[in-house]
C-alpha cells in the first residue's frame, strides 16, 4: 500500500479544532466536513489540494478533542496520508479505525518542504521525497494494522472477516 502526493506543511500542535472547526460539527456528513478541512489552520487549504496530497506537520498533530470528525474530514478531503513526528494518541487510533494512513517520522516532517512530491510505502515505512531525491525511514505498520488499512478501516475489516 502506497500514498503519493504533494506535501502541505503545518506546524506543531495542530489541534482538532484547527483540523475541523467546532462550528461545523452540527453535521457528520464526510463531504460537509471535508469542505472545511484545515480551515482554521489555512483558510485556503481546500483550494490548494488535489486528491492524494499529503499533510506534513509538526509534533502532536491532532491534539485536543477525541472526536472522529477531524480524521474523517481529512480522509473525505482525499488526503492520502498525514506525516508528523508524533500524533495525539486518540487521534492516531481514530485515524487507524477509519482507514486514514498516518506515519510518524521526525526526520521526514523536518526535511519535507511544502510542495515537495512525496511517496509513502506503508509496508516498509519508507518515505520518498521525489523532489529532493531523499528518503526517510518511519516505523512500518504491524501486519494487523496493514490489514485494517487495506480494508479502509476497522469496521470494513470486521465486516470482511464476518463475510
Amino acid at each position: 500500500m502506497k500514498a503519493n502526493g504533494k506535501a502541505h506543511k503545518f506546524g506543531a500542535d495542530i489541534n482538532t479544532d484547527e483540523i475541523i472547526p467546532a462550528r461545523y460539527l452540527n453535521s457528520s456528513d464526510p463531504a460537509h466536513l471535508a469542505a472545511h478541512c484545515m480551515e482554521d489552520a489555512d483558510p485556503d487549504f481546500m483550494k490548494k489540494i488535489a486528491p492524494g496530497d499529503i499533510i506534513v506537520a509538526g509534533k502532536n498533530f491532532g491534539c485536543g478533542s477525541s472526536r472522529e470528525h477531524a480524521p474523517i474530514s481529512i480522509k473525505a478531503a482525499k488526503i492520502s496520508c498525514v506525516i508528523a513526528p508524533s500524533f495525539a494518541r486518540i487521534f492516531y487510533r481514530n485515524c487507524i479505525n477509519i482507514g486514514l494512513p498516518i506515519v510518524e517520522s521526525e526526520e521526514a516532517a523536518e526535511k519535507i518542504s511544502a510542495g515537495d512530491t512525496i511517496e509513502v510505502d506503508f509496508e516498509s515505512g519508507v518515505i520518498y521525497n521525489r523532489t529532493k531525491n531523499e528518503q526517510y525511514q518511519a516505523k512500518p505498520y504491524p501486519p494487523f494494522m496493514q490489514e485494517i488499512m487495506r480494508h479502509g478501516g476497522l469496521m470494513n475489516k470486521i465486516k470482511a472477516s464476518i463475510a
